[in-house]
């Protein structure tokens, strides 16, 4: 039986006595909305990792600084006199960079990355990491595979660099940190499909190590750049 939606008077079938309905002004948990079960978090519109801000900015330099700055990238480009340096990029220019870490780690690896010349989001879930994947291009992933483990973070932060074109493979530099891999470990980063792969212990030293194979990466493919005329990541 269908109640109706308006009040409605019905008539006790043994006292004879007509009793008022009005079931639909009652303020009940359904009718609020206020109950938990009743609403969805992911129905919510996703955000996507913020832009990492550290407390403390650098002064900018004079144009003077700037320019010569320009002039020595330059001067690197290949046939410059000074000599290539593939993985040498502008202060203008600076790399993007994406932060899949657990909490503790997240703003040395931002922080270091951030003073050496990055552009670095920061992701506190999977959610975040996916729409900043998705929002931008990036150069480099940083992914803990201990990130977000109630969503399976690191599952689906792989699989947006796995089901990307190949053209869109090569332009990204992917780094797994690892609690029980070897830094460096060029068998375990093909095992797992990355570029690199970074023990946990030697967060501190993560810009450097990346700079060393990106360093590499990019002299693999100066040919392939130089013929695709792309510039080096």
């Amino acid at each position: 039986m269908r109640i109706p939606s308006k009040p409605f008077t019905i008539r006790c079938p043994k006292c004879n006595t007509s009793v008022d309905a009005n079931a639909a002004t009652e303020q009940t948990a359904v009718s609020i909305g206020a109950s938990p079960s009743s609403e969805n978090p992911r129905m919510e519109q996703p955000k996507s990792a913020p832009l990492f801000e550290p407390e403390t900015t650098p002064v900018n330099g004079s144009a003077a600084d700037k320019f010569m700055e320009l002039l020595s990238s330059l001067v690197n480009q290949p046939g410059g006199h000074g000599g290539y340096t593939p993985s040498a990029r502008s202060s203008w220019n600076p790399r993007k960079a994406l932060v899949c870490a657990i909490e503790e780690n997240r703003e040395a690896i931002a922080r270091g990355l951030s003073e050496n010349n990055y552009q670095v989001f920061v992701a506190e879930d999977s959610r975040q990491a996916v729409e900043r994947m998705r929002e931008n291009r990036l150069d480099l992933v940083i992914l803990d595979s201990r990130f977000d483990p109630v969503e399976q973070g690191s599952v689906f932060v792989t699989r947006e660099v796995t089901v990307l074109r190949p053209v869109q493979r090569r332009r990204l530099f992917f780094v797994l940190l690892s609690p029980t891999l070897r830094t460096l470990d060029a068998h375990a980063a093909f095992l797992n499909n990355v570029n690199a792969v970074v023990n946990v212990n030697e967060v501190t030293e993560l810009p450097k190590l990346i700079e060393q194979r990106l360093r590499e990466f990019n002299e693999l493919y100066t040919e392939f750049n130089a013929a695709m005329q792309l510039s080096a990541l």
